[in-house]
């Protein structure tokens, strides 16, 4: 969950990460041992379609710097020790392991993100690789178009696993994500992506879902975070609503992990533990087909961002800069059960599979099944 203050330093900070990133290069010993042409006749067998094979041992980060736009490289398996900085397009990253043979990208100790694509990386594919133990992102993408994530793994990378913002017309897919105290798999600030059956646990939220626009998350499995999926528009941010979000066949399920995001950092340290869905102040959000299931708090909740506010002990006046109201919500045909056992001390609602603040126009609710809801009568949709 981005933060909403100190957006200045944030930006500034950013930007010099981004030169660092940038300047920083990798020189093997012998480049051409790590740059193999795909037609070399000793590699046909695991790199037919590629341009470039990095070896085990060799450096990513050499072969992207040599690549041309549009290169296909493919990746052995083995442990890779840096970060990679991708600032041309069309690059494909494509490991070639498999289960007990991983492609493993390791912070070599200290650095802030594990994969940087930055605005000139359009066309951007990542495929079967492991990212792990960065202190801030796993794969962090700004201003990205057309990009694939699929088959991706991020362990434990500080605050996000998956972090694509300001993107569009993307895929995430077949990825897993643990071990973060802000998000999994986030997408912020972005139009037209699918993130879709995905693994999602032990994260403060699974999956965020942040001031974005025509989005699809379906078929994913979240689990054991604070929160299991999260929609949510929050101020202080360039883009200032969010809309036609669409949450489909998920299962989500025992998000009742305590809340460990690092205090101080945003309104994630805020977010209840025992949330399946959270849907806060997006507008034409609709969730059907879901099964959620023993989260302590709540099944699915559509409520206004000032909720998030009055947790957080956030005057409304600091959420002027968007309507924080849900409008247009549809929740309909979801399977709830056994929601809302064990309310977390402190919160203004009960324990439900449906709640709803009361908050917005034209939220409606039809053919759920469930136990209990907040208020008993909620609007049918027609």
């Amino acid at each position: 969950m981005k933060k909403s203050i100190n957006l200045l330093g944030l930006g500034l900070a950013m930007i010099i990460a981004l030169f660092f990133f940038s300047c920083k290069k990798e020189s093997p010993q012998n480049l051409q041992d790590t740059l193999l042409p795909s037609n070399d006749p000793a590699n046909l067998k695991n790199a037919k379609s590629a341009d470039y094979v990095v070896h085990s041992g060799g450096s990513i980060q050499a072969v992207v710097d040599a690549a041309k736009p549009g290169a296909v490289i493919n990746i052995e398996p083995g442990t890779y020790y840096e970060d990679v900085t991708v600032n041309k397009p069309g690059i494909k990253l494509i490991g070639l392991g498999k289960k007990g043979q991983e492609v493993i990208i390791q912070n070599p100790g200290g650095e802030e993100n594990g994969i940087t694509v930055n605005d000139n990386g359009d066309g951007f594919e990542l495929t079967n690789v492991t990212v792990k133990n960065f202190k801030e992102n796993g794969v962090y993408l700004s201003h990205v178009d057309h990009f694939l994530l699929s088959h991706v793994t991020t362990i434990n990378n500080g605050e996000y696993g998956l972090f694509p913002v300001f993107s569009s017309n993307g895929v995430i897919e077949n990825c897993i994500s643990t071990g973060h105290t802000d998000t999994g798999i986030y997408v912020g600030q972005s139009t037209n992506v699918v993130v879709n059956s995905n693994d999602a646990f032990a994260n403060v939220n699974g999956i965020e879902i942040e001031n974005c626009s025509h989005i699809e998350a379906t078929k994913n499995n979240s689990y054991n975070n604070v929160c299991g999926i999260l929609v949510v528009l929050l101020p202080g941010l360039t883009v200032k609503s969010s809309t036609d979000i669409t949450l489909t066949k998920n299962d989500v399920h025992d998000n009742n992990h305590v809340n460990f995001a690092v205090p101080g950092g945003g309104f994630e340290a805020f977010v209840p533990s025992g949330s399946g869905i959270l849907i806060v102040g997006t507008d034409q959000t609709t969730a059907k087909n879901n099964t959620v299931t023993g989260n302590h708090f709540t099944g699915i909740a559509t409520v206004s961002t000032l909720v998030l506010g009055l947790i957080a002990g956030i005057p409304p006046a600091a959420f002027a800069d968007i309507e924080p109201n849900p409008d247009g919500t549809r929740i309909e045909k979801n399977d709830l059960s056994n929601n809302g056992t064990a309310v977390p001390a402190g919160l203004p609602f009960p324990g439900v599979d449906l709640l709803w603040d009361g908050s917005g126009n034209n939220n409606c609710w039809s053919k759920n099944n469930y136990s209990t809801s907040y208020p008993a009568a909620l609007p049918q949709c027609k």
